[in-house]
């Protein structure tokens, strides 16, 4: 993703508008966005400051391209790009070798003199010798663990220059959002979908039932209740281009200027055309899920059937989604989540939202960690240590009607 210094968005009218390259206006970008393919397609064994050097040229001439939107570029690029780090550190091992045998001749002169004797070609060249390697070779390894001189292995690149383009203006939208206040989407078909995508990137959210059938997820975002983390920035703009990969929403962003604080409407649907570069969501939101999923099996266990998010609880305003369902041969059902941890107003607002539903057999399993009441009219809890194990699971379920 982008960072804030690539960012560029224009505050007008109450609204944010990010950069957006348009095939009207920019038309003629998709030339551009084909070169800068092949300077790195072709750009093997060059330093990525040489890369963004030849990125930068292509639009000597363009007038109306800020440099931000070209750095922008450059680091989309670098990110679908392999270099050599140098993690071994065998740059700083080279330099303290070679600084150690020309200190011996220091100073260093172009031209050697009856004062100055210490030509630096020569020397250049003695210190070449003694390593073993052209000295063309030791200069271009001397400070490959700077991030300008890392070179390039390995470009995977994009698809089509139409997709690097797509692929920007995600980008300027997801870091517009890094000063989101609050967000809210409506959704219809694909509600599941995208509640499974904000339970994947840990967003805090409220589920509510419109009255038109729609869905509404509303999520209170990093500048409203971490302000001294940005890593919830970053997940607020990941979820982005997973909620594009998604149809029949719309949303709408709170955002707040970084520098003058004023609120400002930032809105998006699948009508604007936006493409997500990111695959399916993974079946489950965390690894507590995707193992007891695993040890329960495909098979029915004493004829209960486990059944991914099988049923959307609804009551009013409120939604409930667990993240399983058991469905027995002879027709019963039973719910279960698994609480993990979170903060305590998110366990609050979860043990509201249980409530709402005594008449529903729902089995919580609770990390001993987490502060939890000892029972709850018409739930069952589960303590676990570091897994949710199955048989405890089957004992509940053995008590079942």
């Amino acid at each position: 993703m982008l960072t804030r210094e690539h960012a560029i968005a224009e505050y007008e009218s109450g609204t944010v508008r990010p950069d957006w390259l348009t095939r009207q206006r920019h038309a003629h970008y998709e030339r551009f966005a084909e070169a800068m393919l092949a300077i790195y397609r072709n750009g093997i064994g060059r330093t990525r400051e040489q890369l963004h050097q030849s990125v930068h040229a292509l639009f000597d001439d363009e007038t109306e391209c800020p440099i931000r939107r070209i750095d922008a570029f450059c680091k989309l690029l670098d990110e679908k790009s392999e270099f050599d780090r140098d993690r071994r550190g065998s740059a700083a091992r080279l330099r303290q070798v070679v600084f150690q045998r020309a200190a011996l001749k220091h100073p260093l002169v172009k031209s050697a003199d009856q004062l100055f004797e210490s030509d630096e070609a020569r020397v250049k060249r003695e210190i070449a010798g003694d390593l073993g390697k052209p000295w063309r070779e030791i200069e271009r390894s001397l400070f490959s663990d700077v991030i300008q001189f890392h070179l390039l292995t390995a470009f995977t690149g994009y698809e089509s220059p139409a997709d690097l383009l797509a692929r920007y203006n995600v980008a300027q939208c997801q870091a517009v959002l890094y000063d989101a206040v609050s967000m809210t989407v409506w959704a219809r078909e694909d509600f599941k979908a995208i509640l499974r995508y904000a339970k994947l990137a840990r967003l805090m959210h409220t589920i509510a039932r419109q009255s038109d059938g729609q869905y509404l997820i509303h999520f209170d975002g990093p500048a409203s209740v971490l302000r001294q983390t940005r890593r919830y920035g970053v997940a607020f703009a990941k979820f982005l281009p997973a909620l594009l990969a998604c149809s029949s929403w719309k949303m709408k962003a709170v955002i707040r200027h970084h520098r003058s604080h004023w609120q400002n409407l930032f809105r998006l649907s699948p009508g604007d055309g936006l493409k997500s570069h990111l695959p399916p969501p993974e079946e489950f939101d965390s690894r507590l899920e995707a193992r007891f999923a695993d040890r329960w099996g495909g098979e029915p266990r004493e004829g209960w059937r486990l059944i991914r998010e099988g049923e959307i609880l609804h009551k009013q305003q409120k939604v409930f989604v667990p993240d399983f369902a058991f469905e027995h041969d002879g027709g019963a059902s039973v719910l279960m989540e698994i609480v993990g941890f979170w903060t305590p107003e998110y366990l609050e607002a979860k043990r509201e939202s249980l409530k709402s539903f005594p008449e529903q057999r729902i089995l919580l399993a609770v990390a001993d960690s987490v502060d939890w009441p000892d029972s709850m009219p018409g739930h069952s809890i589960i303590r676990y240590r570091t897994a949710v194990k199955v048989n405890d699971v089957l004992d509940q379920l053995r008590q079942t009607d």
